[in-house]
């Protein structure tokens, strides 16, 4: 029998998980110029590139660019892509292990932080994951509902996500247009009723894990005024002492906050607040569960 690599025995390799990851491996396994490889790529949703199609902000089209590079790897000899197979219910271990010489796992770790809190579950409270996965057309969210005639929403966290999430809710139903989001969420977003959308954090502006570009976009929205309270954009000592030797990003940060909260509202009809030192303790309802 010949070796396994040779272009008459090649190596076959079977990757689950169609996400960069899956897309990168493949990628480098068909770059073997000493083997001959075949890879194919399975994921239980019908198309590929996972979060870079359903995790990415809608409104940052640029950053979905990564995918001209996994077209490329799909162009190469060796490929095939197989969707709409999920591991465990069309295909099991055993039934690859029977065809390929290795298997590699590629499937992320796509799972909520919960806060662990009283009120957590109930209606209105969803995770990121859900909300973000629904606006991007994501198959497996596309039913969800969202109660978007609510006035006011809260975003817990200070991430990008967190600002992913707060900055779709306030832009103007014009600016959603020029974006590659879900046609019925651009639908929903159209009559949402939203008019207040408050980020908190349980830290301060220097502990923030948003990046330059997240935080200054806010900024530029068309339809919100963004904000922050004075005295909560104010470093203690041990963090003013923690900045001295930040990187040149956290100090950014903690200026570009510090300017919102300088800056005087100018009559937009939404408002984007960033709270810092808050730290929730309870979901409340209204008496009627919701």
């Amino acid at each position: 029998m010949p070796s396994v690599g040779t272009a008459s025995h090649p190596l076959r390799v079977a990757i689950i998980g169609a996400g960069p990851a899956g897309f990168y491996a493949a990628g480098h396994l068909l770059g073997q110029s000493d083997l001959t490889v075949e890879v194919d790529l399975f994921d239980k949703l019908p198309t590929p590139h996972g979060l870079v199609r359903a995790g990415v902000a809608p409104d940052h089209q640029k950053i979905k660019n990564v995918t001209r590079v996994f077209d490329r790897i799909a162009a190469l000899p060796g490929f095939r892509f197989f969707g709409n197979v999920c591991l465990g219910e069309h295909v099991t271990v055993d039934d690859l292990k029977r065809h390929y010489h290795q298997i590699l796992y590629a499937t992320g770790a796509q799972t909520d932080r919960t806060l662990g809190i009283p009120g957590e579950d109930l209606y209105g409270s969803h995770s990121a994951t859900e909300f973000v996965a629904w606006y991007n057309g994501h198959p497996e969210f596309k039913d969800r509902t969202f109660d978007l005639a609510q006035e006011r929403v809260a975003v817990i966290g200070v991430g990008n996500v967190a600002i992913d999430v707060a900055r779709i809710l306030c832009r103007t139903p014009e600016e959603l247009e020029r974006t590659d989001i879900a046609d019925y969420a651009l639908d929903a977003l159209r009559a949402s009723r939203v008019r207040e959308v408050f980020i908190l954090g349980r830290r301060g502006p220097a502990q923030a894990k948003f990046t330059n570009a997240e935080i200054k976009e806010l900024g530029e929205l068309e339809g919100a005024d963004v904000c922050v309270p004075p005295d909560e954009a104010e470093l203690d000592p041990l963090s003013a002492a923690e900045l001295e030797n930040a990187p040149r990003s956290v100090v950014t940060n903690v200026e570009i906050v510090q300017a919102y909260a300088r800056r005087p509202l100018s009559g937009k009809p939404k408002r984007l607040t960033i709270r810092f030192l808050v730290s929730p303790v309870e979901v409340l309802d209204d008496g009627t569960g919701h």
